[in-house]
């Protein structure tokens, strides 16, 4: 059985649809079944708290499908090394050369029927490389959804722009 969890190629959507965050219910539907669909890759031998994730990563290029990259939670007997879905996701994304640019969306799904946000550690992982604008799409059980942005999840954030410029930090060194 393969390890790798692989992404998923989506038509383009078409003019003059109605968005919710920028994305189109078409999006938000391959959006939606991913992030579902995601949680049956979930190593959660411990817990069994299922999470799936999907991150829509946008095309450059017009006519060039968008397409997601799902993550799952992967546990561990030793359970602060366990990696949640979200961190999943965006490590294989940023690993396979996407950058803050790219990413459109990202949805969250659990096997339970409230809504589940991510954790602390996830919220202030993807700060690094989402806009504060971009949606997070947290999926219950049966696709219903609440969605937030980047920054309502995380307000009053600490990012790379808080950091003083490089050169300032290598000039203090001498």
């Amino acid at each position: 059985m393969s390890t790798e969890i692989p992404s998923i190629q989506l038509p383009q959507a078409e003019g003059g649809e109605e968005k919710i965050h920028g994305l189109t219910h078409t999006e938000i539907s391959n959006l939606r079944a991913t992030s579902l669909k995601a949680r049956d890759f979930a190593y959660c031998p411990y817990s069994l708290f299922r999470v799936g994730a999907a991150l829509l990563i946008r095309s450059s290029n017009p006519g060039i499908f968008d397409h997601i990259i799902r993550g799952a939670n992967v546990e561990n007997a030793s359970y602060p090394v366990g990696t949640c879905a979200e961190r999943v996701a965006m490590g294989h994304a940023i690993a396979s050369g996407y950058r803050k640019a790219d990413f459109k969306a990202i949805g969250v799904a659990t096997d339970q029927l409230d809504f589940c946000s991510p954790c602390g550690m996830c919220r202030q992982f993807l700060r690094e490389f989402l806009d504060l604008d971009t949606p997070i799409f947290m999926f219950n059980r049966e696709g219903e959804y609440e969605v937030k942005t980047m920054g309502q999840l995380l307000p009053l954030s600490f990012g790379p722009e808080a950091l003083p410029p490089r050169e300032m930090l290598e000039g203090q060194r001498k």
